[in-house]
């Protein structure tokens, strides 16, 4: 008896038998007493034989100058984990920490992640549906991938919310939930399949860990000081402008204990900065019994000295519930005094054909109440510029909220219309006005 254990099987037991006439049978059966690597293996017992084989005569063959010439480190053809990826990720921190773990699993794999897209055997792009030029850019990417005859895997909002495009022919699609697939999905694509996962929401009995199956995979942070960790997934609105919506559907949130373990396994990487994101980062735990407030003070008491808490944006409807215990929150010094709460317009009329579920009032409730209690508070805030129907005097008053408070950071958008939406229905404001009062604002 001997033992054989190649490299990409469990490991076998093998029997030689000789028989009256002399003929002599290799007999392969799995070895129980060894750890297995699939659970499908289980109870496959069944005996294989085939007749021994007393030479191996391998192929030659010749290499041209122009292999021997290249880097001895070579692709090896279609052997998975073997090729070179380009990770290219738009949009915002949600997406981005999305790319990262990509990357990071690709790269565990075996893969080499690179820089060059030129250089790369397979592309993997992921997307941003909130404005309309970030999706052209995305768009103008995969003609670039055809004209080079790149393999693609297309990640990302645009093809969860629009599966449809012309442009998505021919590449893979892998949705928002499923960017822990992204290796099964590049090795497909490798092999000239194309594939789709995009499912919308995980199956209950898949979602013990969170929306995206779990935060515990590796990850290749752009910069090796800051560790995004998405929160939660989806929203509770429905605004009439939003596309991201389409794509990544209502809350989801991870479980604490998980966001927890996430940030300690960062700090002993060496992380010095923990961004928390999500669409709106006010809604979390409210579809699984918890809080905000309380997953912050979680995180705090884990966090050493050193280290800084960095929360994103949140809307203000689900922010007014936790502002006395969040100003808390912010005066710690392990948390930074800062709060992305997008106001999109100073006009309750606007608000309304928005969908925001607040008024230019409960806005100010929470600007005023941070900056009055926590020394420094640095709020920022978005505004849509000619939204439909929008009114000079709709407009003036966004102006004066803006004077009001002379935010440190404003991001300004001019509206697009994104298909799909009900406010692409709407009447649109002269593009010259919307220009206008974007460069007015």
């Amino acid at each position: 008896t001997s033992r054989l254990r190649p490299p990409d099987r469990p490991p076998y037991v093998i029997h030689t038998t000789t028989t009256a006439a002399g003929e002599r049978t290799l007999s392969l059966f799995k070895d129980f007493n060894s750890s297995m690597d699939d659970i499908e293996d289980l109870g496959k017992d069944e005996m294989v034989q085939r007749e021994e084989r007393f030479e191996v005569m391998p192929k030659s063959f010749k290499r041209s100058q122009k292999r021997r010439d290249k880097d001895p480190i070579e692709s090896s053809g279609n052997i998975p984990g073997t090729q070179s990826v380009y990770v290219k990720t738009w949009g915002c921190s949600h997406n981005n920490s999305d790319g990262e773990f990509m990357a990071g699993q690709l790269a565990t794999y075996g893969y080499q992640i690179v820089d060059k897209r030129e250089d790369a055997d397979l592309w993997v792009l992921n997307s941003c549906t909130v404005k309309a030029p970030s999706q052209d850019v995305f768009v103008n990417a995969i003609k670039a991938g055809k004209e080079l005859k790149k393999p693609m895997v297309l990640c990302g909002c645009v093809p969860q919310g629009d599966p449809k495009m012309k442009i998505f022919q021919g590449a893979s699609l892998l949705g928002v939930n499923q960017i822990d697939r992204i290796v099964e999905v590049a090795e497909e694509t490798l092999k000239g399949h194309s594939v789709r996962l995009l499912s919308t929401r995980r199956e209950k009995k898949d979602r013990v860990n969170g929306p995206q199956g779990t935060l515990n995979l590796p990850k290749i942070r752009k910069n090796p000081l800051i560790e995004i960790i998405s929160i939660n997934s989806g929203c509770l609105n429905q605004c009439t402008y939003c596309k991201t919506k389409h794509a990544r559907g209502d809350l989801q949130s991870y479980p604490p204990s998980e966001i927890v373990q996430r940030a300690q396994l960062a700090i002993r990487q060496g992380v010095r900065e923990i961004w928390l994101t999500s669409e709106d980062t006010g809604t979390y735990g409210r579809d699984i019994g918890y809080s905000l407030p309380q997953l912050m003070r979680d995180l705090i008491e884990v966090t050493p000295e050193g280290v800084m808490i960095k929360l994103g944006m949140s809307n203000p409807p689900y922010f007014l519930e936790y502002l006395a215990p969040m100003a808390e929150i912010f005066k710690h010094p392990r948390v930074y005094s800062v709060l992305h709460v997008p106001v999109q317009a100073g006009s309750d009329e606007v608000l309304s054909r928005m969908r925001r579920k607040y008024t230019v009032a409960d806005f100010c409730r929470v600007v005023d109440f941070l900056r009055g209690n926590v020394p420094e508070m640095s709020i920022h805030t978005d505004i849509i510029c000619g939204f439909p129907e929008e009114s000079v005097d709709d407009w003036k008053e966004t102006l004066a909220l803006v004077k009001k408070y002379k935010f440190p950071a404003l991001h300004i958008s001019q509206f697009y219309p994104r298909p799909g939406t009900p406010a692409a229905k709407m009447k649109r404001v002269n593009t010259k006005e919307v220009k206008r009062r974007s460069k007015e604002m």
